[in-house]
């Protein structure tokens, strides 16, 4: 899978459901280009066992990620109506009801295939019949993309490996300080923590330091 890193995060128009209960036809990312970071992940499939502590992990954490200056959209190649209806769903009956950022909707595969994340191949076989090779879901991907709809960051899971929450909000904070002071962040940097000039007297004075 090539990366993202750097390149212009590929667009898209789909359906989704806002606020936890709208179904709209024509969501865009395009929306946050100049005001928002955007924190866009997918996960495999509505109504399942990991995916549902992910999408309740990232609305318990909402409000920090909106503290600076980030939204969250969710995406799977589940139907709007799917997404709706698991919305709707309580979270003792295995559903995610209370979520209110964005669920897309790419039940036609091609966001998750712009974005390298789905889980297989189309291919022919000998006969010249389509057919798919692997699963025809979404990976558990994650991209920041600041607000000129660049991909700074991108992390792709297997379909067991729930990801961490806290990470995708530190990267936020990672790139804020960045563009902000210019610095760079070194390992296991976390917002408050000291950051580095990026020369080499600001390595080894950062380096003596720790």
């Amino acid at each position: 899978m090539a990366t993202l890193v750097n390149k212009p995060a590929p667009r898209f128009s789909a359906p989704a459901v806002i606020n936890g209960e709208e179904i709209v036809g024509n969501f865009s990312l395009d929306q946050y280009l100049g005001k928002k970071y955007v924190v866009f992940f997918f996960y495999p499939k509505d109504f399942t066992f990991v995916c549902p502590t992910e999408i309740l992990a990232f609305q318990e954490k909402l409000a920090e990620f909106e503290k600076r200056d980030a939204v969250v959209v969710g995406c799977s190649t589940d139907s709007e109506e799917t997404h709706l209806a698991w919305l709707s769903t309580p979270k003792g009956q295995g559903g995610i009801e209370g979520v209110t950022y964005p669920l897309v909707a790419d039940l036609a595969k091609t966001i998750a295939t712009n974005f390298g994340v789905l889980g297989g191949d189309y291919s022919y076989d000998e006969n010249g019949n389509l057919i798919f090779e692997g699963a025809p879901i979404a990976l558990r991907g994650t991209f920041l993309i600041n607000k000129e709809g660049i991909v700074k960051h991108q992390v792709v899971n297997d379909f067991p490996l729930g990801r961490n929450i806290d990470d995708a909000l530190r990267m936020v904070e990672a790139l804020a300080h960045v563009e902000k002071y210019g610095e760079v962040c070194p390992a296991n940097w976390s917002e408050g923590k000291e950051a580095m000039n990026a020369t080499k007297e600001g390595v080894a004075t950062y380096l003596a330091a720790h």
